[in-house]
């Protein structure tokens, strides 16, 4: 029988998020699932200056959670997000210094490291207008639901800036191609849900209706699924992307050789010999 960790190391490394009261987005957790919805839907959903400091800190604390295993991102009123807000971000943003305007770039750049770091899957439900710093969020996730009516547009360059926001040059061209991604930063353009999907922007469309219920339900089977090694993998694809070939490999050995010393894999086995369904519990 394994001897229970010491409640001092438990202390400072899990904290449950459950009964975390977000202040200025919605958040909750049912059955280890943890669900953002952007909610101000009566203007598209738009950041802020405090609405990107908070979701940065969230999921950086999201490192730690121990009641949440994979998180959903949505956004209220059938728009996922709209960007920066204009009269609260865009309009202060012309009168700032340079010091102070790089305080502000590499907070919204570090709510995109955030997301990559933190061990839980995040799987983006798209509906209606996903643009400028929205596009990037859900760029950002590890898994993207979309519609045939979302929009999804990178136009930093409409409003006089350069394509090369939050990461975007650098993950774009990664998850549809150096080409596709190009003229998506150049143009500014938006991306139709149906073209979105042929591109492989999105993983699979869904029916308005029903996006948020199938993100949800993709969101519960990574749940069940080992969550420890759901989150090596996420680990190992954020990674590679700086390795050669041999690290990787190398890499990849190190991480599956940790997977296989959890019970998880043990379950899986008797489970099979049992032929049953494997029960795992993230261990």
């Amino acid at each position: 029988m394994n001897k229970p960790l010491d409640p001092s190391l438990l202390a400072g490394n899990h904290k449950p998020l459950a009964g975390y009261q977000a202040q200025h987005f919605l958040w909750s957790v049912q059955d280890g699932v943890g669900t953002i919805t952007l909610n101000r839907p009566e203007r598209k959903n738009p950041l802020t200056f405090d609405s990107y400091a908070e979701l940065r800190d969230l999921f950086h604390n999201l490192k730690w959670a121990s009641d949440v295993k994979t998180v959903v991102v949505t956004g209220a009123g059938g728009n996922f997000c709209s960007g920066g807000d204009v009269h609260e971000i865009i309009g202060p943003l012309i009168d700032l210094k340079a010091p102070e305007l790089l305080m502000f770039t590499r907070m919204t750049g570090e709510l995109v490291k955030m997301m990559r770091v933190c061990p839980q899957p995040i799987v983006a439900a798209i509906d209606g207008v996903c643009a400028g710093a929205g596009a990037i969020i859900a760029m950002a996730s590890d898994l993207r639901l979309g519609t045939a009516r979302s929009k999804t547009a990178f136009l930093f360059n409409r409003v006089g800036l350069a394509g090369c926001d939050m990461g975007a040059c650098a993950m774009l061209p990664r998850i549809i191609g150096q080409g596709r991604a190009s003229e998506l930063l150049y143009t500014g353009r938006s991306l139709g849900g149906e073209e979105g999907e042929r591109w492989g922007f999105f993983n699979r469309l869904c029916e308005p209706e029903a996006l948020l219920a199938e993100a949800h339900k993709l969101a519960a089977d990574l749940t069940a699924g080992p969550s420890f090694a759901n989150g090596i993998t996420k680990t190992m694809l954020h990674q590679e992307w700086a390795m050669t070939i041999e690290q990787a490999i190398e890499a990849e050995a190190q991480a599956q050789a940790i997977c296989m010393l959890t019970e998880d894999y043990g379950r899986a086995y008797r489970a099979f010999v049992a032929k049953q369904k494997p029960v795992f519990q993230g261990n």
